[in-house]
């Protein structure tokens, strides 16, 4: 089976890989801290800069489908800017029969992945236990096929 690798640049794989290890580290952070969190994003400029982006819609307690449509609305209207994106959010994944942190991974090549880290909250002390990182092709939003 072919992986996105295969037919990715270089620079496109070191973008992605570079995006993932933030966006998974602050989703922990949270999780460890609060038990939960809003969905955020991350994103990579033309000149290599990484930065936060999260939405505010003007909600107390705001539904986490209002804040993806919001990022994307956002991080469309500023594509021409970035090189790539990723968007996570702290979703429930039936299939698994866990919660996990979703990272949607797109690429101004035209490449877009998901990544799913499963996670329980431990049943006795404080902490969560992870599982195995999964991957698999997503919907691309910011930058759609033409």
């Amino acid at each position: 089976m072919a992986s996105w690798r295969d037919t990715a640049s270089q620079q496109a794989q070191d973008d992605l890989d570079d995006l993932l290890s933030p966006a998974l580290g602050f989703a922990q952070q949270q999780l460890d801290a609060h038990g939960e969190f809003y969905p955020y994003a991350v994103v990579l400029d033309h000149d290599s800069q990484q930065r936060m982006v999260a939405a505010d819609i003007g909600s107390n307690r705001p539904e986490s489908a209002d804040l993806i449509t919001a990022l994307i609305a956002a991080l469309s209207d500023e594509r021409d800017q970035l090189r790539a994106a990723a968007i996570v959010a702290d979703v429930r994944v039936r299939e698994l029969g866990s919660d996990a942190i979703r990272v949607t991974l797109e690429h101004s090549e035209r490449i877009a992945l998901t990544i799913l880290l499963p996670y329980r909250p431990r049943r006795f002390g404080r902490g969560i236990d992870y599982g195995d990182l999964q991957a698999g092709p997503a919907a691309a939003f910011v930058w759609p096929a033409d």
